[in-house]
């Protein structure tokens, strides 16, 4: 029955070119080797200490630059302890008037009086600005170093200049000592995030970002089961070198740096539109959609990843068209006020809570759309 899944699973006729089967690329030539699956499993203990290095980083390196720069962890207050309410308050943190009006016969108390006992267990819930500081330098810590490290990889590889050499002689293509650490760090990172999703304060965003890390999970994986490294090393790449300028706009966001964050920011969306909107689809998605049909053709796993690559195109002019309308009020207003862009990535529940604090009784309707959020929230985008 297992054997049977597997086979399903990694099927040949899917995932390979014609005339290509599993069994070549068990058998490289002498000196040469070929990405196997069992070789990425080394990413699950590497993620366990990417994880740690995390908390040690936070705490000895982070935190400290935020005493520097004084930005305080807070104490929130705290909600009266009451049984009734906390049960109320873990299936749904914002009653409506309905529930709201319930609670009040039952525990005798003023609507207004309850409506403040979830204002309050909702900011005490919220992570302090200290905390998105120091989960920010982490981020931004990691995109820049793997960033560089990528580019000097990338740098001397003869496919970053001529972009048809990802697919001369695929998918036997020798793995190089660069791109598999390339790979494992970055699964092991995605993995970490996976990993603290379960232990940090649960955020609004907590299905949304779990999705988001399991897709990239399973596309780094699939890529690398492939022999696509060529083409994913630059996709990964791409996708890290705007989110560098985003998690130091937060830095200096939270550090009370508001014309450096402004700065940032639009430094952030210039290089946004530049790696995401020119680069990923004339460069990248150019070469994977018709280089490759030119030179290898088509085949069954191939349509899933273009299509793939194609939807994640739409939501990067789905994401710009919301940065463009911040960085323009950064330009001609002089203050970045929210980052729409980081939705799925938010965890400042600011806005939301206080709307729903004012009129618990209808649906809130954010200002763009459902891809929404603040500034100061969480984002691991990639």
């Amino acid at each position: 029955m297992t054997s049977s899944i597997s086979a399903w699973i990694w099927s040949e006729r899917f995932w390979l070119p014609e005339n290509v089967s599993w069994a070549d690329l068990e058998r490289p030539p002498p000196g040469v080797e070929y990405p196997r699956l069992e070789h990425i499993l080394y990413a699950l203990p590497l993620a366990v200490g990417v994880f740690l290095t995390r908390q040690l980083f936070e705490r000895l390196v982070a935190k400290p630059c935020a005493h520097i720069l004084q930005i305080q962890a807070g104490v929130p207050r705290r909600a009266q302890p009451n049984d009734v309410l906390e049960r109320v308050y873990q299936s749904k943190t914002c009653p409506d008037t309905r529930q709201l009006e319930g609670l009040s016969k039952q525990l005798d108390w003023d609507v207004r009086k309850i409506q403040r006992w979830f204002r309050v267990r909702r900011n005490q819930d919220r992570p302090s600005t200290q905390k998105k500081f120091c989960e920010s330098m982490w981020r931004f810590t990691f995109y820049l170093g793997i960033f560089i490290y990528a580019i000097r990889h990338l740098w001397v590889s003869p496919w970053m200049w001529d972009t048809r050499q990802c697919w001369h002689n695929y998918p036997f293509q020798p793995l190089s000592p660069g791109q598999y650490n390339y790979y494992v760090a970055e699964l092991a990172f995605y993995w970490s995030l996976m990993f603290s999703q379960f232990t940090d304060i649960k955020r609004k965003d907590f299905m949304i970002m779990l999705v988001h890390h399991l897709a990239t999970i399973l596309l780094i994986t699939f890529s690398y089961a492939n022999n696509m490294l060529r083409a994913g090393t630059l996709v990964m790449c791409v996708h890290d070198a705007s989110d560098i300028f985003l998690e130091a706009a937060k830095l200096a966001n939270y550090a009370k740096y508001q014309r450096l964050c402004d700065g940032l920011f639009v430094v952030f969306s210039i290089s946004f539109f530049l790696t995401r909107l020119v680069v990923y689809p004339f460069w990248i998605v150019n070469s994977v959609l018709f280089e490759s049909w030119e030179i290898i053709g088509p085949y069954r796993a191939w349509w899933l990843l273009n299509g793939l690559l194609l939807v994640l195109q739409c939501l990067h002019i789905i994401w710009f068209y919301l940065i463009a309308r911040i960085a323009i009020k950064a330009i001609f207003k002089g203050k970045v006020s929210k980052d729409d862009r980081s939705d799925i990535e938010s965890s400042s529940d600011e806005e939301v809570h206080s709307n729903c604090s004012k009129n618990p009784s209808q649906t809130l309707k954010p200002k763009d759309s459902s891809h929404t959020g603040n500034l100061n929230g969480d984002t691991h985008d990639h």
